[in-house]
C-alpha cells in the first residue's frame, strides 16, 4: 500500500514543505542551509522543507541528506 504525503508550495516565499505524517513535530537544521527536517518527539523524520527552492534547477539540483534518529 502506498503512503500518502502532503506537499505545500508558497511561491511568494519561495518555500516548499513535504510531510510524511500529520503528527506533531518540530523543525531541525540540516547541513544544507536551505533544508530543514521536521522530526517528531522521538527524532523520526516526518517531513522536510526547502527555502529558496527556485534557485535549484535541472543543472544545479539540490543535494542534501536527511538524518534519522
Amino acid at each position: 500500500m502506498a503512503e500518502k504525503i502532503k506537499v505545500w508550495f508558497d511561491a511568494e516565499a519561495d518555500y516548499l514543505e513535504v510531510r510524511f505524517a500529520d503528527s506533531a513535530g518540530y523543525m531541525k537544521e540540516t547541513r544544507h542551509d536551505a533544508v530543514m527536517e521536521r522530526v517528531d518527539a522521538k527524532g523520526k523524520i516526518i517531513g522536510f522543507s526547502i527555502l529558496g527552492v527556485s534557485r535549484f534547477t535541472k543543472d544545479k539540483p539540490l543535494d542534501a541528506e536527511l538524518t534519522a534518529a
